[in-house]
């Protein structure tokens, strides 16, 4: 899986891993390092991206909404977590699947993302949820539904904290499994996938579990519903910031670089013997 952060830059590291190029640890790397992907693919696939994740995850707030709470918030989480999963695999590769403009902001502010491209991200991302709740709502018709929007459920002081808290949280695990080599980035979907899950499960009731200011914006926008949105704003963006820098902190080792090197190479030609394997098979 390609890297989430999408800039291809070096970690920046001190001592001996100053060199290290986190790239993905599949049997497929060393070719895919060498194309180079057209900007406005990369724009497309972070629309896609996004939009099919709110409209999975604001969809299943809806169809609960409408359904007397059949799912659930366990199912709503669930859903959340598959789709963010499912869309990371799907087009990881091409855009690097930030889908969330803290996320962005996050990899722009330690480097790993260029500054220059933030504005078409942001701008594709909060596009593409605008559209994904246009769409729920030419669907299912319902005025009195909020679309999935995220409104505080105490005070906006409290839904600030727990947005910080669960959004620095996703930003050190997508640190950690997207963009480090010494994690195994093939797995980077579903650790992040159940990062959000979990959120979502003990945060959702409070907050809704936003972690992302596109997907609260989208469905505000169509639904009229701006209670509490800088708290949306402000908790995400930030927390994410923070949980991008905290994971660089712990990210220098002095672990020697041929021992880093030599477990990254051994895990590529594990990936490409299972790939051989398969064929064979």
């Amino acid at each position: 899986m390609a890297e989430i952060g999408g800039s291809g830059e070096s970690n920046g590291h001190h001592g001996e891993a100053l060199d290290i190029k986190d790239e993905p640890l599949s049997s497929t790397s060393n070719s895919a390092s060498l194309l180079t992907i057209p900007f406005v693919q990369k724009l497309i696939a972070e629309f896609l991206g996004t939009y099919f994740m709110v409209f999975a995850g604001c969809g299943v707030v809806v169809v609960d909404t409408q359904k007397d709470h059949m799912i659930g918030q366990a199912g709503i989480a669930i859903v959340w977590g598959v789709v963010v999963m499912v869309m990371i695999y799907s087009v990881g590769h091409i855009s690097g699947a930030h889908f969330n403009p803290a996320v962005t902001i996050a990899f722009a502010s330690i480097k790993r993302f260029p500054i220059k491209n933030i504005p078409a991200y942001v701008v594709a991302q909060i596009l593409a949820s605008t559209l994904a709740s246009g769409s729920l709502k030419l669907i299912f018709n319902s005025k009195d539904n909020n679309l999935g929007a995220t409104i505080p459920g105490g005070s906006d002081l409290q839904s600030l904290v727990l947005e910080f808290i669960i959004t620095f949280y996703l930003m050190f695990v997508i640190c950690a499994v997207a963009t480090d080599n010494r994690a195994i980035g093939e797995l980077a979907g579903l650790a992040i996938g159940s990062t959000i899950l979990l959120n979502a499960m003990f945060a959702g009731p409070i907050t809704g579990a936003s972690m992302n200011p596109a997907r609260t914006l989208g469905p505000a926008i169509v639904s009229n519903q701006y209670k509490g949105l800088w708290v949306y704003m402000l908790g995400p963006i930030t927390g994410a910031i923070a949980g991008a820098w905290a994971y660089n902190i712990i990210r220098f080792t002095n672990k020697p670089l041929r021992e880093i090197v030599k477990s990254a190479s051994s895990l590529q030609r594990f990936n490409r013997r299972i790939q051989s394997d398969i064929q064979v098979v």
